[in-house]
């Protein structure tokens, strides 16, 4: 049965999103029948990190610049050290971001993902985890840090990295169907 017919999620991401944390969680939602569009700031295509190297690309669906939060059930940010760092020097990307918050719609990040939900500005008082790196940059910006799998805090789900994408996957879709 798939559960996510009819939902449409945006990954936003860039050159140095880490492999797994975008292609596995798309597949997982794809498989489940969801709709998975892949924005960035620029169209043609990204690259992926994998293990200190680059590695494949994907291409974007729709620019940052063309893409609208009321379009999508859930957005999804992927990490890699890169990605969210260039994307949070983005006003239109960090924009994009509290638009899903202000809407109360589902936002999941993995691994350095957060980095992005930290200059949205929407983090402050909420409980949730990361790569264990960022973990001071989050209870800096005023939330709760834990080291889980997978945290659920109202609209925002987050893991801390690759290995716990089983649950992170589990949890989005287990959000996006009830």
């Amino acid at each position: 049965m798939k559960k996510l017919t009819g939902k449409k999620i945006a990954i936003l991401a860039t050159s140095g999103f880490e492999e797994s944390e975008l292609f596995e969680p798309k597949i997982s939602l794809e498989k489940s029948g969801a709709e998975v569009t892949v924005i960035a700031p620029d169209m043609g295509k990204i690259k992926a990190w994998k293990h200190g190297n680059w590695s494949g690309d994907i291409n974007v669906d729709i620019t940052i610049d063309d893409a609208m939060e009321k379009e999508y059930d859930c957005l999804l940010l992927p990490g890699g050290v890169i990605n969210p760092d260039k994307l949070r020097r983005s006003s239109k990307a960090v924009d994009f971001v509290r638009r899903f918050f202000q809407k109360n719609k589902l936002v999941a990040a993995i691994c350095h993902g957060p980095q992005l939900l930290i200059d949205a500005e929407v983090v402050k008082g909420r409980t949730m985890t990361s790569f264990s790196a960022i973990k001071k940059d989050i209870q800096n910006a005023g939330a709760n840090w834990i080291d889980s799998e997978v945290v659920v805090d109202d609209n925002l789900i987050t893991s801390r990295k690759p290995s716990d994408l089983e649950a992170f996957n589990n949890k989005i879709i287990e959000k996006l169907s009830s």
